[in-house]
């Protein structure tokens, strides 16, 4: 799901292409920035870029 949080979609893009309710989308987008300890989806998009680089 970093990935597609770094692609820049949406919680309901990222709802879409799982086949996952928005809101389940939501719950896992903020359990990913909680758990990389970052502030935000970019920071998170960042840090998701630099683990492939």
């Amino acid at each position: 799901m970093l990935d597609l949080l770094a692609e820049g979609l949406s919680n309901g893009q990222i709802a879409q292409r799982l086949y996952i309710s928005t809101k389940t989308a939501s719950v896992h987008v903020s359990a990913i920035l909680r758990k990389l300890g970052v502030a935000s989806r970019t920071e998170a998009a960042v840090l998701a870029t630099r683990q492939v680089a």
